[in-house]
């Protein structure tokens, strides 16, 4: 385990999850109404364990077959992390509203809580994007330490959803206001910047 590594991956894995979705506002609104909040955490974390761990394997063996892969992916990513601080700058900037929790009924149960969890998490197209091609990627920059690198990425996840989930309450005066988000999309943005300029460097 190098630990510098997983650092990093947990430090890449954070940056993607904490931006503003559906499947965070899912989780928020389970925490808040204290409503399956353990299995919703856990269905969403494992979920992106196996995207991650999914998206880190497999690149390094497309790496090993198609070389160029690894070049053509380092820009996409770069150019990706590029649009997406500059989307979080837009929203830090422009936004005027706070996430809400507001949900359907009260009584869902455990089944069809469980079922509207993975459908907003494997139906979203950007699931795909940000865990097994730009996570994967990155990984690629540190050869023979990929493992750290999802290992970190995936406790970020772990963290991030069990934090959310159980932190509701607390956090949901602190997220009540427009000026809270504008200043997490702006840290997003900086953070996506300066991965982007890694990637480009190839460092």
């Amino acid at each position: 385990m190098n630990f510098s590594v997983f650092i990093a991956g947990l430090s890449m894995g954070l940056s993607l999850i904490v931006a503003i979705g559906a499947q965070n506002a899912f989780l928020l609104r389970q925490g808040l109404r204290n409503r399956h909040v353990f299995a919703v955490c856990l269905a969403c974390a494992l979920s992106d364990a196996v995207l991650i761990g999914a998206g880190v394997a497999g690149f390094g063996t497309m790496i090993a077959w198609l070389p160029w892969l690894d070049t053509a992916m380092r820009y996409a990513g770069a150019a990706f992390l590029a649009w997406y601080g500059a989307k979080s700058l837009w929203s830090a900037w422009h936004a005027t509203g706070a996430l809400t929790a507001a949900g359907r009924a009260e009584d869902d149960g455990l089944a069809k809580t469980l079922l509207a969890c993975l459908a907003i998490t494997w139906l979203n197209p950007h699931v795909y994007l940000d865990t097994v091609v730009l996570l994967g990627a990155v990984s690629t920059q540190f050869d023979g330490f990929q493992a750290s690198f999802a290992a970190g990425a995936i406790t970020g996840s772990f963290l991030f959803f069990f934090s959310l989930g159980y932190g509701a309450t607390r956090l949901r005066p602190v997220f009540a206001r427009p000026a809270a988000w504008r200043v997490l999309e702006g840290a997003i943005a900086l953070v996506m910047w300066s991965i982007a300029i890694t990637l480009v460097a190839g460092r």
